[in-house]
This record gives C-alpha cells, sequence and structure tokens, in this order.
C-alpha cells in the first residue's frame, strides 16, 4: 500500500514514535511528593505556573467536556509527565505541541512525550477530557438544585481537572465556562470581560490574580444572581446566590464588609483581588473556603435553628481562611491545624466579641475534650490518616478547637501583644506561598524573643493535653473517659447527628455536642467548616 497523504504519512509517524519511546521506559506508576497522610498526591519533576480550565456544561447528568491547558516548568529531565486525574475520560493529550501518549494508572494520568523534557525546560500539557458529576464520592462537582459548584478538599480537583493537586504546588487560574442560556457560570477571582453568547451557549472567562492550590479551585454554574458592592478600602465584593432568594439572603450579604474590616484589623489587608460568598442550594455538609468565593449551604440562612451570630461566626471562620489555608497554604496536610485551627481561632474571638459565646468558656471545654480528641483523631500537628474511602475525614475536631487551643494557650504564654505580632507577621511573610509548622515555630520563636519549640512540641505532638498556662484548675479528662466514638465527622448530613453523639440534631447555641467538627458551637453534629 502507498501511502500517499502526506498528513496520514506524518501521523504514522509519530505514533510509531510514541511507541517507541515508551518500548524502552519501564511501566507507569502513579507518583506523589510523599506526603504522610496523602503519599500518591501531588507529583514530582515540574512546578506549574498556570491552569487554564475550560468547561462545557450542559446538564447534571451528562459529563462536561472540558480541555485543560498547564504551563509548568521542569525541575528535573521528565521523560514520563504524571498529573493526579480521574472519574473522566481523556481524549488526547499533548506535551509542548506535540502528541503524547497517556495511560491511566490509579488515580495517575501518566503522559510520555515524544521527547524527553530537559531540567529547566518550559512545559506546556494540553488534555482534552470529560469532567463527570455524577457519582459524587470523595469531592469535586457538587449537584445543587440547579446546576453545580465545586468542592475538592482535601484531594478531590483531580475528579475535575488534571492537575498536580497538592497545595504545596500553587498556580494561577484562568476558567472559561459555557453554559446554556438562562444559566450563570462563575469562578474564582475577577471577571475577564463581558460574557459571550454563542447561539443557545453563554461562556464566562475568571483569572486569578495570586496563586491558588488545586483544593480550592470554584465553579459554580445555575440560576444565579451575582451581587456585587465594596467592601473595605474599595475591594470588590461579589456574592452569588440563588436568583429565587436575591432578597431574602440580602441582609447576611451586607454583613461581609464588617467581617471583612474586623478581620483586617485584626491580621491585617485582605489578601487577594476579590471576595464573596457562593450560597448554594446543595447538600454537602459543610461550609468551604474557596479562594475569593466561599461555598455555603442555603440551609445555614434559613433561620431555622441557627441564631444569628452563629451565622456571623461561621461567616468569618471561612473568610479567615482567606488568610490562613488560602493565601498561606499548607505544606503539608499534616499542617491543616494551621488553616482550621486559626480559622477556628477568629471565629471564636468574633463569637466572644458579639457577647454570644466567650473564647475562655469555649477554650475551657475544648481543653476538657482535648485528650479524647488526640486519642481519636491523633495530635494536631500529626494527625491520624483517614479510614480508607474516607479522605475527608481527616477533619476531626482536633483540628478545629483542639488546635485553636495550641493559639490560646501560645498567647496565654506569651501574651496578647507579641501573639498579635506573630499573626500579622505569618500572613505577610508567607502570603501567597506555603509554609509548615517547622516555619510557624521558628517565626513565634523570633517574635516572643525565645525558643517556644519546648513549649509547643507536647501542645502540637502530644498524645496529652499539656497544662494550659495561667489556668492551673483545668483538667483534661482521660481519654477512656471518652464519649462514644463517632462517625467521620463530614458524612453526617445537615440536620443530622452522627452516630454516637449526645446531641442529635443541632445543638443548642453554647454547647457542644461530642463528636462534631467544631465543637462549642450551633452546629449539626457531623458539620465541618
Amino acid at each position: 500500500m502507498q501511502l500517499s497523504s502526506p498528513r496520514l504519512r506524518a501521523a504514522l509517524l509519530a505514533a510509531a514514535s510514541l511507541t517507541l519511546v515508551a518500548a524502552v521506559l519501564p511501566p507507569p506508576k502513579p507518583l506523589g511528593i510523599g506526603d504522610r497522610l496523602f503519599p500518591e498526591l501531588g507529583n514530582p519533576g515540574y512546578d506549574v505556573l498556570n491552569y487554564d480550565l475550560s468547561f462545557t456544561y450542559k446538564d447534571n447528568l451528562t459529563p462536561l467536556d472540558a480541555v485543560t491547558v498547564i504551563d509548568a516548568r521542569a525541575l528535573e529531565p521528565l521523560e514520563r509527565i504524571n498529573l493526579d486525574f480521574t472519574h473522566g475520560k481523556v481524549a488526547s493529550a499533548e506535551v509542548n505541541g506535540e502528541p503524547a501518549r497517556f495511560e491511566s494508572v490509579g488515580e495517575d494520568l501518566v503522559l510520555t512525550p515524544r521527547h524527553a523534557v530537559a531540567d529547566g525546560g518550559a512545559l506546556r500539557i494540553t488534555v482534552r477530557h470529560t469532567s463527570d458529576p455524577r457519582g459524587r464520592g470523595d469531592g469535586g462537582w457538587v449537584p445543587t438544585e440547579d446546576g453545580l459548584a465545586m468542592a475538592n478538599q482535601a484531594d478531590a480537583a483531580h475528579r475535575v481537572f488534571p492537575c498536580n493537586d497538592h497545595p504545596a504546588d500553587k498556580a494561577l487560574f484562568t476558567f472559561r465556562i459555557s453554559a446554556p442560556a438562562g444559566l450563570t457560570a462563575v469562578a474564582n477571582g475577577l471577571q475577564a470581560g463581558p460574557a459571550r453568547r454563542t447561539g443557545a451557549s453563554t461562556t464566562w472567562t475568571y483569572r486569578t490574580r495570586h496563586p491558588m492550590a488545586t483544593e480550592l479551585a470554584q465553579v459554580s454554574v445555575g440560576r444565579s444572581a451575582v451581587v456585587h458592592g465594596t467592601g473595605p478600602h474599595g475591594l470588590p465584593l461579589r456574592d452569588v446566590v440563588p436568583a429565587a432568594d436575591r432578597q431574602r439572603l440580602d441582609p447576611w450579604l451586607k454583613k461581609t464588609a464588617g467581617h471583612i474590616a474586623w478581620m483586617e484589623e485584626r491580621v491585617g489587608r485582605y489578601p487577594f483581588e476579590n471576595y464573596g460568598v457562593l450560597i448554594a442550594r446543595a447538600t454537602t455538609g459543610f461550609e468551604l473556603e474557596t479562594q475569593t468565593l466561599s461555598l455555603f449551604e442555603s440551609s445555614l440562612f434559613s433561620g431555622e435553628g441557627y441564631p444569628e451570630w452563629y451565622v456571623e461566626a461561621v461567616m468569618v471562620h471561612e473568610l479567615a481562611h482567606q488568610w490562613f489555608g488560602d493565601s498561606v497554604s499548607p505544606r503539608t496536610w499534616s499542617d491543616l491545624w494551621l488553616n482550621e485551627g486559626h480559622a477556628t481561632w477568629y471565629e471564636a474571638l468574633y463569637a466572644d466579641g458579639l457577647g454570644k459565646y466567650s473564647l475562655e468558656r469555649r477554650m475551657r471545654e475544648a481543653y476538657q475534650r482535648s485528650d479524647q480528641w488526640r486519642a481519636a483523631g491523633g495530635p494536631p500537628a500529626a494527625p491520624k490518616a483517614a479510614a480508607p474511602g474516607e479522605k475527608i475525614g481527616l477533619f476531626r475536631p482536633v483540628v478545629y478547637d483542639g488546635s485553636a487551643l495550641i493559639l490560646y494557650a501560645l498567647r496565654q504564654e506569651i501574651g496578647a501583644a507579641a501573639f498579635d505580632r506573630i499573626e500579622r507577621r505569618w500572613v505577610a511573610q508567607y502570603r501567597d506561598g506555603i509554609a509548615g509548622t517547622a516555619d510557624f515555630v521558628r517565626l513565634a520563636s523570633q517574635e516572643a524573643g525565645r525558643d517556644l519549640g519546648p513549649f509547643l512540641e507536647p501542645w502540637l505532638y502530644g498524645a496529652k493535653t499539656p497544662p494550659m498556662p495561667g489556668h492551673p484548675e483545668w483538667s483534661a479528662p482521660a481519654a477512656d473517659k471518652a464519649a462514644p466514638r463517632t462517625a467521620a465527622p463530614d458524612k453526617a448530613a445537615p440536620g443530622r447527628a452522627a452516630a454516637g453523639t449526645t446531641a442529635p440534631g443541632k445543638a443548642a447555641p453554647g454547647t457542644a455536642a461530642v463528636g462534631t467538627a467544631a465543637p462549642g458551637r450551633a452546629v449539626p453534629a457531623g458539620k465541618r467548616v
């Protein structure tokens, strides 16, 4: 047979070349960066600089057509490139403009480029794939009454798009979302120009101005109202709510500017280009600090059993995460206490300021449960891994109030003035970056003027809770006297108690349901923030 078409000859030669390259390499395997809690999460060998994500939404029962373009820099010579990706079908892949062989191994998508990428070389990866919203599993797309939202924490971004799915590799993001007429699409960051109408579809483009961890990506499609406002020093505010609930939710939306001003008084300027809340008619069991656009269940604002002070405190919790967890991201998932402990701390301070639930009372109650939490979930800075199939079970009480308790102990030990300097310096020094527990101990020691390692080590890593400075009368009950073991906090539905909790349904304001993700609050057992 004679090959008369140059294009066909080129295609066959390219396929043969890829086959030969793959044949001389060992079989592909899943890789990770060695995170203690998620050993196969993330990928070595490159640093992602930018994600450009395109999604075409039809309905919740149809996989989205998607294109992921990744710009990265190689950190070593690469004959193969591993990406985290599952729950979608790959149609094609390219590396630096040339077709690449692709294989799925475990939860990795492994690419074999035609030519190895040199150390320090530019790396552009293009993957055409589907993104399947069906079967929520461990996170990713979350169905709402009128569309979708995204909840990727801790390791579910790669159920949505190919990526380096670990917070240690942050990058800039561009989102291009197409949806049928009548729906509105939003994403992290600022809208880049007006939406474009093409036939019966509209496309929106959004870009972030600051690097972001994959777990914090947010895309929402639905019958939404987008409400714009202005916060402190001209900060653009953007809230996204179900269009039918716009008027009912307006009083809550108007609180955000004051919340931002309150946080700025304590830790400094808000770190991103805009902020707002995304309120979805969805059942998740949690609220989530997706960067610049925090995700909330609409039931939180329904007025059924949630006092106003509690709702505001939860709003402040997610806002505080924009500094602690989003701008300053954890170096490893064992550093999660830095995210949740700080967000819980400012939530508790806010409730204390409203005169509804004193900080000292909340910390005393947390102290009394601390040994139980450590026995169940490990110490705050070395938490136990989640059970197989329940990855978000990592979000246990010990990383919430159990970790805020460390901050209270630190303030008791060094005084409020030094503690406040630590907080401000932490978010300023590591802005847009990553940091871990050792970084925090080192910075705190510098601000306190003495080595705080010996003081903080047992608080961070001990099986038992150390004595509380300034409160010799406080005691921590022994772990063997703990309340019955509860189900993983994240798995209980809102308004329903996890098995074994002492307060079924919604706890009364100011009381703690043992086993909840955020003890000491009027929160359904099992709900996390």
